[in-house]
């Protein structure tokens, strides 16, 4: 690439930035038609028995079945697994899944000097770790791959992964997704996407500035903290919809809470003014957001921004809503809003969204949500 610029900047007579432009395009072609091939090859051949490589599988739990099974499911990944080693002592097998147990952990050694061993797997209970540590300092000193298990612990949904962070490997058990390539991109279309609307929505935001400011008295703008990414405080903006002195009602008005949990939602509260029950109605009030999400703060789907006063109160399960950064629309928002009264199946909603999050998630709310604004579901 530099010297394709190079030869761009000084227009070389010797090399015509047509052929440059060609050469690249070819060359990438070609490397990844060789890449194709070869995982071609290598998987006809593992399937053929050829360039395999031998395991010895330590531990006899359901992991080590459900891996064994897997395995055999997938020869093309060339893994030929030579035996078990029951993790309890003494033995109690002499087969496991059809496959010979040379005995306990003990046997390891002398396995290590007459099997032609590539790779050893332990999969075995966390309280047999302390036990496995002296095999794999003498799997280092053969020269033998390990591999160990990293289900530890009965977890419901964290996915694991190995890292390295200041020379310390890692084992990361995380809720959100780990693909660093798609919230990556997320975050690019957050902002190519709010820049474009703030520039195309110019007009429209005078406006409103305007209505809110001739409407009633007080700021156009109204700020308030709320809760981001893992707890995060931010300063959140809109265009005001309530009267300015409504953070002072807002207390005498609980009782009047239609919301089950700690969010307060009221369908007939006396703090909006008319203008602001008409922004609310088409969600115009939530059009200075996208300042929001271009700053980072928030993202343009994602659990609401919750106050911090209504985390304190939330239950532990309900704090995993936190651990993607805050949206401008979200499940909620497109599947009844306001209708929903109950703060559980709120969160629900958020977490389900969170479990099964993609860019292409990401898409199908943004346009349920332009349907549902136009349509005013759920909106009061």
């Amino acid at each position: 690439m530099i010297f394709a610029s190079l030869n761009y900047l000084f227009k070389s007579f010797f090399l015509g930035r047509l052929f440059v432009v060609f050469y690249f395009s070819l060359t990438v072609f070609a490397l990844c038609l060789q890449k194709i091939l070869m995982h071609f090859l290598l998987k006809l051949a593992r399937l053929h028995g050829k360039n395999f490589r031998n395991a010895l599988v330590v531990g006899t739990t359901d992991k080590t079945r459900a891996f064994l099974e897997r395995n055999q499911e997938h020869p093309e990944i060339g893994l030929k697994v030579l035996g078990v080693i029951d993790h309890k002592s003494p033995s109690q097998h002499h087969l496991f899944m059809g496959l010979p147990v040379y005995g306990d952990f003990n046997a390891i050694p002398a396995l290590m000097q007459t099997l032609p061993l590539d790779y050893i797997f332990f999969l075995v209970p966390k309280h047999c770790l302390n036990e496995i540590e002296p095999l794999i300092k003498l799997c280092e000193t053969h020269g033998i791959t390990t591999s160990v298990s990293a289900y530890f612990f009965n977890l419901d949904r964290a996915c694991s992964h190995s890292e390295t962070i200041f020379d310390f490997p890692m084992i990361t058990f995380k809720t959100t997704p780990i693909a660093a390539g798609q919230l990556f991109a997320k975050r690019v279309l957050d902002i190519l996407l709010s820049s474009l609307a703030l520039l195309a929505l110019a007009p429209v935001f005078l406006a409103l500035v305007l209505a809110v400011r001739l409407s009633s008295p007080g700021p156009v703008f109204f700020r308030q903290r709320r809760c981001t990414l893992n707890g995060r405080n931010f300063v959140l903006y809109k265009f005001r919809t309530m009267s300015a002195d409504a953070e002072q009602q807002l207390e005498g008005l609980r009782a009047f809470n239609e919301m089950e949990g700690p969010a307060f939602k009221m369908e007939k509260d006396p703090r909006i003014t008319p203008m602001g029950r008409w922004l609310r109605k088409f969600s115009l009030d939530e059009l200075p957001q996208l300042w929001n999400v271009l700053h980072g703060d928030m993202s343009l789907v994602g659990p609401r921004p919750p106050l911090p006063e209504e985390v304190e109160k939330y239950h532990a399960w309900q704090r995993r809503k936190l651990s993607m950064r805050s949206g401008l629309t979200c499940l909620w928002q497109v599947n009844g809003r306001n209708q929903i009264k109950d703060f559980d199946e709120w969160t629900r909603l958020d977490l389900a969204y969170i479990d099964n999050w993609s860019i292409k998630l990401d898409f199908k709310i943004l346009l349920k949500t332009f349907w549902a604004v136009f349509s005013q579901a759920g909106a009061k």
